[in-house]
Parts: C-alpha cells; structure tokens; sequence
C-alpha cells in the first residue's frame, strides 16, 4: 500500500509498505477521506499537535473510511462498515483521567499523530475508536466528524442559550461548522466575521443572519448595526492568530462568553486589558478537542442536520499531501481532504 510520512522539516516521503498488520481489538480501515487540519498545518511547520509528534509517521487524524479486515476479539464492527474514526485514545490513570476531564490527559495518544493515521491507504484502528456512518452518507462527510465533534465540545463549553446572538470570528472549516451548530443551538442570530468573500457567501448559505469584512469595517460597529448593541451574547474566535483574537473582543458586550477555540501557532500571545475584563465581566474559556463527542458529530451527520459539501471545497490523491497541505494553507481553500 501507499503511506505518505512526515519526515520532519515540512518534508513528505511517500512509502509502498506492508498493509498494517492487527490487534485483537483493531479493525483495518481502507481510507476514503482524510481532512487537513489546521494541526496538520502547525505539525508541517515543526510545531506539536494535540500530543507530541515523532517523525516519520503518518499523519491524518480526520479520516474515514470502509472495514476491510477485524480483530479476533472485535464485536461490534463488521466487514464492509462505513466508519468515521475518534482519533483520540486517553491513558484513563492520570489526574485529568481521573478527575473527568480526559481531553486533557497526560498521555494522549491519537491516530494519525503519534501512531500513522490517514495519509495512508489502509490504517489500523481500535474497534472503540470506530463509529458507523449510515450507508447513504459520502464516506468524505465522515472525514468532518473529529473537527465537527470538536466544534460540539467547544459549543457545550460556550452555553448558548436559545435567544442568545453569536458572533463567529473566522469563516473555515471550523467557523462553518460553529455558525450551523449556533443556529441548531437556538441562537437567535448569527453573526460572521470572515475577509474572504467567498467564505463570508457560503456562511450565509449555512445559516449566518449577517456577516462582516474585518479588514475594511469595523467589528463592534458592524455588530451594533445589525443588532442595536455594542456585541454579541457569545462570541467564537476560530482563526488562532492574535487579529482575530483582538476582533473577538471587540465583538464582546458586557457579560459576553468569549470562546478561544482555535488552535494557536506555539507561542503567541495576545495582550488583554485587565480592566476590560473586569469592567465588561468577560468569561472567556478555551476548549480542547473532543472528549466524547464523536458520535453526538457522526450522528449529526447520518441525520443531515449540518452541511459540508459546502465546506470541502478541495480534494488531492495522498501523493499530493504537500500540495494539500499548501491548498489547506490558501484562501483559495475552505476544507481540503485527501483520498487515498
């Protein structure tokens, strides 16, 4: 089979090897789809993802796929399942383990991270990591479950109350999906701040009541526009770079919930007033992957409540991971996905 590695340096080298061989509780996957995630972006440019990364191996966490093979112990999956893949396993003996918050484990170990995920064409999985697709949905929507369920833990994170208004900061992938579920949240309006007008026409597509040009008007004025106050109830930042950060608390009223969702290049740091938060009695939360969520996302997507042939607007064969990787990287670009 083919495997495309990551060599380290922002470097790929493309492998035929032996299909990968199983465990009593793993299940072979031929993969169909594999999303590019911003962390794929920040692992090609040497920075850590969710767990620490040791090249060469595989990358990929947002991948699906048909079960070609099963373990001898595995019950509940068969040959010939439509699978989306949880790529995150947790040690279940740590502090954060034990105290009910595994997502941030001291020992995550992910697919496609720290063991060879997607950018293959056959991956081994544990059959718990496995949720099943309904046979009429494309198998590259199952690619969008891992950042749909992570979108869910940030949007439970958030609260939001039905009647609430919502500003999302940032019109990918991820703003996309922020900016359905708002709206399946029973917010009452839905704001998107996005620079790109192709994303800012697709977000009114998928549910956005207004949307917003940062570069060229201004955020908080925009919003008192639309809305006749100073912010939103909630505001969801899914950009990861200080700009957008700085806009999402301009986009905060008194009392807002601001939810830092994206994931940052290592070591950034935004300057916050203090006395804004304290004056404007902020609550802002941050939010890390999906403990839990996968099949709350994969169910979503059975039932067809969230759109995404919308969001994957690109696809490339895995021989091309590089130049997936660059598109991912482009405004040109909202989701990007390989198929092996």
């Amino acid at each position: 089979m083919k495997a495309n590695y990551f060599l380290g340096n922002g470097q790929f080298g493309l492998r035929e090897e032996a299909v990968p061989e199983l465990g009593e509780n793993d299940v072979l996957v031929k993969v169909a789809a594999c999303g590019i995630c911003g962390t794929d972006v920040h692992i090609y440019h040497g920075d850590k993802g969710s767990a620490e990364v040791h090249p060469p191996v595989v990358l990929g966490h947002e991948l699906s796929g048909t079960v070609v093979k099963v373990g001898e112990r595995v019950k509940n999956i068969q040959e010939g399942d439509h699978v989306s893949i949880d790529t995150n396993s947790y040690c279940g003996k740590c502090h954060y383990c034990q105290i009910g918050k595994k997502q941030l484990c001291e020992n995550l170990y992910a697919v496609g991270v720290n063991r060879n995920g997607g950018f293959e064409e056959y991956c081994a999985v544990p059959e718990s990591q496995c949720y099943q697709l309904a046979p009429s949905v494309p198998l590259k929507y199952g690619a969008m479950a891992e950042p749909l369920a992570c979108c869910l833990h940030g949007i439970d994170r958030a609260g939001i109350r039905v009647g609430d208004t919502v500003c999302v900061i940032g019109g990918g992938a991820i703003g996309l999906m922020m900016v359905q579920l708002a709206k399946l949240s029973g917010a009452s309006r839905v704001i998107l701040s996005e620079p790109v007008a192709m994303r800012r026409e697709i977000g009114l597509k998928l549910g956005a009541d207004d949307t917003i040009d940062p570069v060229h008007e201004n955020v908080s004025e925009a919003i008192r526009g639309f809305i006749g106050q100073p912010g939103t109830d909630v505001v969801i930042e899914c950009v990861g770079n200080t700009t957008a950060v700085r806009q999402a608390f301009e986009a905060a009223k008194r009392g807002t919930t601001v939810l830092l969702f994206s994931v940052p290049k290592a070591g950034t740091f935004h300057e916050l007033s203090l006395e804004e938060v304290y004056q404007k009695e902020l609550k802002i939360i941050g939010s890390m992957i999906n403990p839990d969520t996968h099949g709350r996302a994969v169910a979503l997507i059975n039932q067809g409540k969230i759109r995404l042939e919308e969001i994957i607007t690109h696809s490339f064969p895995v021989e091309q991971l590089k130049d997936a990787i660059l598109m991912q990287m482009s405004d040109e670009s909202i989701k990007v996905i390989v198929e092996p």
